[in-house]
């Protein structure tokens, strides 16, 4: 059967010059101290040494606005993505003033909004812009972040990421339990920025920050000897 006339791509054989490359969106994830921000520079550098150009993207990072840091130092300035920001405006201002970008790294990319990760999508398909996306699965409550849900609906390539972070109990660590005050917190804002004690924040003058843990010590809220020893000191 001949394909339809007005349907071009139907009709590229393998070889043709018609046949586009294309782009492809790709989602790295895994729990904190994974090492996600460090391979989204190595992923950066290795695309730039070959003539590449990109953008760095991060949002909530642990360095501020306009930076993506990483746990062991290395750190980048990157665009600061808040919620008002159309990541296919970002891309084709830069084409209309002449800079190319050919890809786009994407850190803390569970924190974007669904339509940012849409935007990004759009590229792929329509720009033949490489994405690479890095970020956290799930909250502290165990349940997926809006953006990386869709992220694993839409993304060409789903990859865990491969350094194992362990929980205090030495099994592997898969969930980021939230602790405020000494204890794993159930309820609150699905994000709530850690290593704070901040009166401005929905934790008023409490004590946060994340652990990572083993999903049987998440379910029963152990934190561990060391933190179990420390909470006995407070209350000394």
């Amino acid at each position: 059967m001949t394909p339809p006339n007005d349907d071009p791509d139907s009709c590229v054989a393998a070889g043709d010059s018609r046949l586009r490359r294309g782009g492809s969106l790709k989602f790295f994830y895994g729990p904190m101290d994974c090492g996600k921000s460090t391979l989204a520079l190595q992923m950066d550098y290795n695309h730039a040494r070959q003539g590449r150009h990109g953008l760095v993207l991060t949002t909530i990072d642990r360095a501020g606005p306009g930076r993506l840091s990483t746990r062991i130092g290395l750190g980048k300035e990157a665009v600061d993505v808040d919620q008002g920001l159309d990541l296919r405006l970002l891309v084709r201002e830069r084409w209309a003033k002449g800079i190319r970008v050919d890809y786009l790294i994407c850190d803390e990319a569970s924190f974007y909004t669904v339509e940012q990760i849409e935007q990004l999508a759009d590229l792929v398909d329509t720009s033949d812009v490489d994405v690479y996306a890095f970020g956290l699965a799930t909250d502290f409550r165990t349940s997926l972040f809006p953006a990386a849900q869709r992220l694993f609906e839409l993304a060409d390539e789903v990859t865990r990421v491969q350094v194992e972070v362990l929980c205090w109990c030495g099994r592997p660590g898969l969930l980021n339990a939230r602790v405020v005050d000494g204890t794993i917190a159930r309820e609150g804002d699905q994000v709530v920025i850690g290593d704070t004690t901040d009166a401005d924040t929905e934790t008023d003058h409490k004590d946060v920050h994340y652990q990572v843990l083993c999903r049987r010590h998440h379910r029963t809220g152990d934190l561990g000897p060391a933190a179990r020893a420390e909470g006995q000191l407070r209350l000394v």
